[in-house]
């Protein structure tokens, strides 16, 4: 049995599916947060595990999520609790 070749084409579905995930994932975690369903340091801590899953999906681009991401759940989180720490 021959092994299956990987187009092209089969890495870019298989980069866009990572892409769809990660979006599906940050959109609801900004959600929980929004509709107060975590506490604060739950919001902290619900960030911190997108960041390491997005980097177990796209190793090393912490830069990107930090670019793309970071600044919409500081932005959720200081709309929900008034919070003005950085993330770490």
């Amino acid at each position: 049995m021959m092994p299956e070749k990987v187009t092209v084409s089969d890495e870019i579905k298989e980069e866009n599916r990572k892409i769809r995930f990660l979006r599906f994932l940050v959109d609801f975690s900004i959600l929980s947060i929004q509709q107060g369903d975590l506490t604060l340091e739950e919001a902290f801590k619900r960030v911190e595990e997108v960041k390491r899953v997005a980097l177990n999906l796209f190793p090393g681009k912490e830069m990107a999520f930090e670019l793309i991401y970071r600044q919409r759940f500081e932005r959720t989180i200081h709309e929900r609790f008034g919070a003005t720490s950085r993330i770490s």
